[in-house]
């Protein structure tokens, strides 16, 4: 049985951001992100790349303030845009890891799309900013935001680094291949959830 397009396009409208989202799962990594911050453009382009999905964001947000909005924001709609595109989920793996390495950096990131929202994220103390103005506690709200919108259980363990750009990293590209593996189909059984409940 072959399966209908897994996409999502959303429009998420608030007082302090305005979120445009197209996302296709069975793509070949393309993407065109503009955040208005430079640093999680690149994360998110690494992710699009990394994860095989064609993404397109496009984001105005409240960055005179701060960058939280826009980060949490973004990822808030990233998350009900996978969630959408994924439907009953149908034939999925459901499950995906991966251990990732970025220079001095290992990362391991674990994702769940059985429908139990979670984040557990596990960073070494003392991070500081990245480039000089990118908090690297955002990593953690994105993650957040994303993990609780898409469903998902995601738990996120830097073993070892020092770089703060090379954790953040180590994060986002852990997270592709993670995703990547998790939604793919499973031909044995395309046509089935992947739960005893019948149901994610």
């Amino acid at each position: 049985m072959s399966q209908p397009p897994r996409s999502a396009s959303l429009h998420r409208k608030t007082a302090e951001t305005e979120i445009r989202l197209a996302a296709t799962l069975d793509g070949t990594g393309v993407s065109k992100i503009d955040t208005g911050i430079p640093f999680l453009d690149h994360m998110l382009t690494l992710f699009a790349k990394h994860s095989r999905i064609d993404l397109e964001i496009a984001a105005k947000g409240d960055l005179e303030v701060d960058f939280h909005h826009t980060v949490e924001d973004t990822g808030i709609v990233l998350g009900q845009a996978l969630r959408e595109a994924l439907g009953e989920k149908r034939g999925i793996f459901r499950y995906g890891f991966a251990l990732l390495p970025m220079d001095e950096t290992l990362a391991r990131v674990v994702v769940d799309f059985g429908g139990r929202p979670f984040l557990e994220f596990r960073a070494p103390d003392g991070a500081g900013p990245i480039g000089g103005s990118f908090p690297f506690s955002l990593v953690e709200e994105f993650l957040r935001a994303f993990a609780f919108n898409a469903l998902a259980n995601v738990h996120v363990e830097i073993l070892y680094g020092r770089d703060s750009h090379h954790l953040a990293e180590a994060v986002f590209k852990g997270l592709a291949r993670s995703v990547d593996a998790a939604i793919r189909i499973d031909p044995r059984i395309a046509d089935i959830v992947p739960s005893t409940k019948d149901v994610l």
